[in-house]
C-alpha cells in the first residue's frame, strides 16, 4: 500500500520522538492532503525527516495513530505478529486461572492503537475507537480466527459521544463470523460466574479492567456489611458476597441493571433475598440510609464517567468530593472506603484532592492503604501516560486530624 508523507509541527514531532502514539489535530494537520480514514501514512517533520507510520482518521480529534516508528506495511503477517505478542504477554505474565473474560488487545498498550479485543469465553468482541480500522477489519478477523479459533467474533464501534447511547436495550454490536450468542453468556472471573451481553448496549455488563481489584476486594469483604454504589450489574457485589460479606447493599439508578445483578447472584448460588438492591440516585439513597441510621463496614463507589451516564450530573471533578462527604457518615470508624475513577483526564494527585475535600467536609480522615489501577491485560506504554486511566484507592476511615492522638 502506497504511503504519503504528512508533515507534523515541531511539538508533535517532539512527542513522536518521545514515543507518544497520537497526532492531535492542529494547524499543521489541517494542511494535510485529503485522504480517507484508514489510509497508511508516513509522518515527517518540517525538514522531511521520517518519524513514524500511522493510520489516518481525518475527522477525529486524534487524526493519526502510530502503528510503528519505522516504515512498515499493514499486512496480515504484521497484524499476526502484534496479536502473538499480546497473547505471549498475557500467557507469560498474568494470572488468568479460572477466568474466561479478559482483554487480548488493549489498543495503544499492545501497539494496535484505536482498537480493543476482549475474550468472553469462546467469543471475541472487537471494539473500534477509530474509523481508521474499518477498512482493515476483515484482515484482523482472519488473523483472530487463525490464532484463537473462536466460536464467534462480534464488532462494536465506540463513538466519542456516548451520553445519547445510555439506553441499554439498543443493539450496538454485529456478528462478523461464527455463531451468535443466544441471550446472555456466562463467563468466569476469579472463579465466579458473571453474565455478559455481547449484542445489546454500549457495554457488555462486565468491566474487566477491575478484575484484579475485585480479587483484592474478596480478601477484605468477609464478615462485612458492604454498600456498593453505582453497582451496575453487581460484579463487585457478587465478589463481596461470595467472599463472605454478611450483607451487600447494591445501589444503582437502573432497575434493569439491578435485576441483572440479582441474576449474577443467582448464577453463583448466592440468594439475592439475603442481600439488598436499591434503585435510585446514589446521593439521594445515601441520604435515606443516613436518616435510617444505617452503618457499613465497607463502602465501594465506582461511578461511570460523566459521558456515559445520560442525564446524570455526576462528574469526577467535584462529584467525587460530594459523594465521599455523604458516604463517610455511614462508614464505621476503621471501615474501608473504596473509591474508583476511570476518568482519563483526572490524574491521581487531583483525585486525591477530591477525596481530601470530601473527608474534611465530613469531619473525618482517610488513610490510603491501597493504590491500584487496571488489570494487567490492560497494559500501557510508559510513553503513553493516558493509558493509565483507572484509579482505585482503598482507604481507612479515621477521625478528623487533631481530634485524637
Amino acid at each position: 500500500m502506497q504511503k504519503s508523507a504528512f508533515i507534523v509541527g515541531p511539538q508533535t514531532a517532539q512527542m513522536l520522538q518521545l514515543g507518544h502514539p497520537w497526532v492531535i489535530a492542529d494547524r499543521y494537520t489541517r494542511q494535510w492532503p485529503k485522504a480517507p480514514a484508514g489510509q497508511i501514512i508516513q509522518l515527517a517533520d518540517e525538514t522531511g525527516r521520517q518519524l513514524a507510520t500511522a493510520l489516518l482518521d481525518p475527522d477525529d480529534r486524534v487524526v493519526a495513530r502510530v502503528l510503528d516508528f519505522s516504515p512498515m506495511d499493514l499486512t496480515p503477517d504484521w497484524i499476526q505478529g502484534r496479536v502473538r505478542q499480546a497473547l505471549d504477554l498475557r500467557r507469560r505474565h498474568l494470572d488468568l486461572g479460572d477466568t474466561s473474560a479478559w482483554r487480548l488487545i488493549n489498543g495503544e498498550g499492545d501497539f494496535l492503537p484505536g482498537l480493543t479485543v476482549d475474550c468472553y469465553g469462546d467469543y471475541l468482541m472487537i471494539q473500534l475507537f477509530s474509523r481508521a480500522w474499518r477498512p482493515h477489519l476483515p484482515m484482523l478477523v482472519t488473523v483472530l480466527q487463525k490464532l484463537l479459533e473462536p466460536a464467534g467474533i462480534y464488532e462494536k464501534f465506540r463513538p466519542q459521544q456516548t451520553r445519547s447511547l445510555a439506553d441499554r436495550s439498543k443493539k450496538m454490536s454485529r456478528l462478523l463470523c461464527g455463531r451468535a450468542v443466544a441471550g446472555r453468556l456466562t463467563v468466569r472471573e476469579n472463579g465466579l460466574n458473571l453474565l455478559v451481553d455481547l449484542e445489546e448496549g454500549l457495554n457488555t455488563g462486565l468491566f474487566g479492567d477491575q478484575r484484579e481489584n475485585r480479587r483484592d476486594l474478596m480478601k477484605r469483604a468477609a464478615g462485612a456489611r458492604v454498600l456498593n454504589l453505582f453497582a451496575y450489574t453487581g460484579a463487585f457485589s457478587v465478589a463481596a458476597a461470595a467472599a463472605g460479606a454478611v450483607k451487600v447493599t447494591s445501589v444503582d439508578a437502573s432497575v434493569a441493571y439491578l435485576d441483572w445483578a440479582r441474576d449474577n447472584f443467582a448464577a453463583n448460588r448466592l440468594n439475592p433475598k439475603r442481600h439488598e438492591f436499591l434503585a435510585g440516585d446514589c446521593r439521594q439513597v445515601l441520604q435515606e440510609l443516613r436518616r435510617g441510621g444505617r452503618g457499613f463496614d465497607l463502602i465501594i463507589m465506582d461511578p461511570p464517567s460523566f459521558s456515559t451516564v445520560g442525564k446524570s450530573r455526576f462528574t469526577t471533578s467535584g462529584g467525587t468530593a460530594e459523594l465521599v462527604a455523604e458516604a463517610m457518615p455511614l462508614l464505621e470508624d476503621g471501615g474501608l472506603l473504596i473509591t474508583s475513577s476511570n476518568h482519563q483526564k483526572v490524574d491521581l494527585a487531583d483525585y486525591l484532592k477530591e477525596l481530601r475535600r470530601g473527608a474534611l467536609a465530613a469531619g473525618g480522615s482517610l488513610k490510603v492503604i491501597g493504590n491500584f489501577g487496571q488489570a494487567g491485560d490492560y497494559p500501557y506504554p510508559v510513553t503513553f501516560p493516558e493509558g493509565r486511566y483507572l484509579k482505585y484507592l482503598v482507604s481507612v476511615k479515621g477521625c478528623s486530624p487533631g481530634t485524637h492522638f
